[in-house]
């Protein structure tokens, strides 16, 4: 990846990274690519299920693609520092782009088997291209700048919060003038398109990844030993993804206990704003505190307000709390970014990224599955702050001062 010089500015602002040369081009054509993040899970579910007429399937077919996408994602990240962005990207996307092609074509069949579909839809899981993970890679090499880097960060979260909610809208007005499976196809085309835009920008085509000289090192045999910033980003951001698919849940089971199921869809659409108002806020503040301090802040305010969220006294008071909670959504995932950029070397930026990633949707995952059980079980309120204990754990362990063996360089640990 080629380094260039940020734009200068006494006040560097939102405008000044996409000015920065090559930025704006390659920042674009990756979100194009990430758009089909948005776009593909609601169409596999909706292609499985109208091609088989089973919910079950469905859910199996779009567990097996989650989860293959979340386990493997290191890998495939580790696959782009290895080859560089340009030989790695191109045959992932075009892989994933096919596969999706074929199970639109499988789910368009009638009496499409049921195996072969969930087949399909793992084997896309593996393939699925990082665009993101390389995106901020990318970005961190075109910006030393840590405040202006901060700004990209927020950006880049924020962008990637809108197209999971334009995402889905999109797929809707696919199966209303089309199919589903028509949605697998136009996903397969924009993943294809914006990784072969990302990949041809003049910020891609200047390297391959290369580290710089300096950088932190590797153990022998390659191996990759994380370091405590890494380590506390992948827990902080792991507390958050469950503190995130927790609250979906107990979301709609507090609308359900006051009979007012309309107002899920406004705690959503809160949450979402709340993130993106919290985000850009936090790209435009000029912090003076530690990433790794302001992460754990962060951390324990989210998790505060979750617990206050379940004394309210009406949903529409919940979905201010929602609100409220969100503002520390995407300030916390970006900081968990930079902290996870600033504790590896450039050889490692993409796998950093990745295991970040990684730890948020796995964390949604086991909360979506475990707050079920616990509304079952427990008051709701108390549902609420065993939800919120994640977070504040998280925060609380990562306030504790760092101790460093001699010898490690940026938090890397040395080899034996």
């Amino acid at each position: 990846m080629s380094v260039s010089s940020p734009a200068h500015s006494p006040a560097p602002t939102y405008a000044a990274v996409l000015r920065t040369p090559h930025a704006g081009r390659a920042f674009g054509s990756a979100l194009l690519g990430r758009l089909s993040y948005g776009t593909a899970p609601l169409s596999l579910i909706l292609s499985v299920k109208d091609a088989t007429g089973s919910y079950a399937v469905a859910g199996t077919a779009m567990a097996a693609f989650g989860l293959a996408g979340v386990l493997l994602s290191p890998a495939r990240a580790a696959l782009v520092d290895r080859l560089g962005p340009r030989r790695a990207l191109v045959p992932l996307a075009a892989a994933y782009a096919l596969l999706l092609v074929a199970l639109a074509v499988a789910a368009a069949r009638p009496a499409a088997p049921a195996g072969v579909l969930v087949a399909l839809a793992a084997a896309s899981g593996c393939l699925v291209p990082p665009l993101g993970p390389v995106t901020r890679a990318l970005l961190s090499g075109l910006l030393p700048d840590r405040d202006l880097l901060r700004r990209a960060y927020s950006l880049d979260t924020v962008a990637e919060e809108l197209l999971f909610v334009t995402g889905p809208l999109l797929v809707g007005l696919l199966v209303r003038y089309a199919s589903a499976p028509a949605g697998l196809v136009v996903s397969a085309g924009l993943v294809l398109t914006g990784t072969l835009a990302f990949v041809t920008s003049p910020a891609v085509r200047g390297g391959t990844g290369a580290p710089r000289p300096g950088a932190p090192r590797r153990a022998a045999g390659g191996r990759i030993v994380p370091g405590a910033g890494l380590l506390r980003a992948a827990g902080v951001a792991a507390a958050v993804g469950m503190c995130l698919g927790a609250v979906e849940l107990l979301v709609i089971a507090f609308a359900d206990a006051h009979q007012r199921p309309g107002a899920v869809p406004w705690a959503a659409a809160a949450l979402s704003a709340g993130s993106a108002v919290g985000g850009l806020v936090h790209g435009a503040v000029p912090w003076r505190v530690p990433t790794s301090v302001r992460l754990s802040v962060l951390a324990l305010g989210l998790g505060a307000v979750l617990a206050a969220a379940g004394l309210s006294p009406h949903p529409y008071a919940l979905v201010g709390w929602v609100a409220l909670g969100g503002l520390f959504v995407a300030p916390a995932i970006t900081s968990a970014y930079l902290l996870a950029d600033e504790s590896v070397g450039e050889e490692r930026r993409t796998r950093a990224g990745a295991w970040v990633n990684t730890a948020f949707n796995a964390g949604t995952t086991a909360a979506t599955a475990g707050a079920g059980l616990l509304v079952e079980r427990l008051p709701l309120p108390l549902c609420f702050a065993l939800a919120a204990l994640p977070a504040v754990l998280a925060a609380a362990g990562t306030l504790v001062p760092t101790r460093r063996r001699p010898g490690s360089v940026g938090g890397v640990e040395p080899p034996e």
